[in-house]
């Protein structure tokens, strides 16, 4: 049996976007740890946001559904918790992605620098909780728009 290079389903799985953030792909958000075979097996290694994260089963569907339809018919899905997920592992793609979005990627300092709408850097946090439980939801002074920061992790 001819196998899918290990390359040829990073790129597969490159296209299969977040489900929460669409506009990111798996690959850009840093879960997918590894892809391996072992014998006819494809293992794919995923280590979601955090343990309690909403998504997980969407993930794997999707991940197993992107798969089979590029013929891949074994297919193991390998959870990972430890190390847990770091918004480090978000790509500069994946991080240049979310900016368009209008979505504050995650910086060093603990908050956004500026607005991802308008460039401003006269921003406000209104709440440390988001739509989801990796963002915070922050205003622009300036446009007046509000903006999800995804927090540091």
């Amino acid at each position: 049996m001819t196998h899918a290079s290990v390359d040829q389903v990073w790129d597969w799985l490159a296209a299969v976007p977040d489900p929460e953030i669409p506009v990111i792909s798996l690959t850009d958000l840093g879960i997918i740890r590894d892809v391996a075979w072992q014998d006819d097996t494809l293992i794919v290694t995923v280590t979601p946001t955090y343990s309690g994260c909403p998504a997980t089963s969407i993930i794997n569907l999707d991940i197993e559904t992107a798969l089979r339809g590029h013929g891949i018919e074994k297919i193991e899905l390998k959870r990972q918790l430890s190390p847990a997920w770091t918004t480090d592992w978000l790509t500069e793609g994946g991080k240049r992605k979310l900016e368009a979005f209008g979505i504050a990627p995650p910086q060093p300092a603990g908050g956004p620098d500026h607005c991802p709408h308008c460039g401003s850097k006269s921003i406000e946090k209104i709440s440390q909780f988001g739509s989801t439980p990796c963002k915070a939801t922050w205003r622009c002074k300036d446009c007046l728009e509000p903006f999800d920061y995804f927090k540091c992790i």
